[in-house]
């Protein structure tokens, strides 16, 4: 990873940083399949995380406390399958009005404000995942294509 990309990820704001990824793109002449996929699924994950990472409750998908917001850290929770368990820990969170399932102390779990899930809960909706019911699974292509971006953000970082 370039060195930019963890000052990035440090302290940038999301718009910032999806500007970031955008010049990267349209620098590497991507295809335009990965430039209309890139972005949005960037913004659906930095508009949960960085709110976090402002509110220092950053926490991995294993739920262990994290103290930056690193690519690294993006890149977990790109996975989609983490994705879809982050909004659905966060959404229970916001409903029990403390952080839940993670493993950070309960003073800080007990700060926890509710988060903005309206972004990443359209990106989840238009991908298929049902937002009604954690435990029915999604199409393994939307796992796939995820994977695919994934790939292509990295080689852009």
């Amino acid at each position: 990873m370039k060195q930019e990309s963890y000052e990035l990820f440090k302290s940038a704001n999301i718009d910032t940083i999806l500007e970031v990824l955008a010049n990267e793109l349209a620098n590497r002449n991507e295809s335009p399949f990965w430039k209309d996929k890139v972005v949005p699924f960037s913004e659906a994950i930095l508009s949960v995380l960085v709110p976090l990472r402002d509110a220092n409750m950053l926490f991995d998908p294993q739920g262990e406390a994290v103290l930056e917001l690193t690519p690294e850290l993006f890149f977990e929770w790109s996975d989609f399958v983490s994705l879809k368990t982050l909004a659905f820990t966060l959404q229970k969170s916001n409903e029990a009005g403390v952080l839940l399932r993670t493993r950070l102390s309960d003073e800080v779990c007990k700060r926890y404000a509710p988060s903005e899930l309206k972004i990443l809960g359209a990106y989840l909706s238009k991908n298929r995942v049902n937002l009604e019911n954690e435990f029915l699974d999604f199409p393994i292509s939307t796992y796939n294509l995820h994977q695919g971006v994934s790939n292509v953000i990295k080689s852009l970082l």
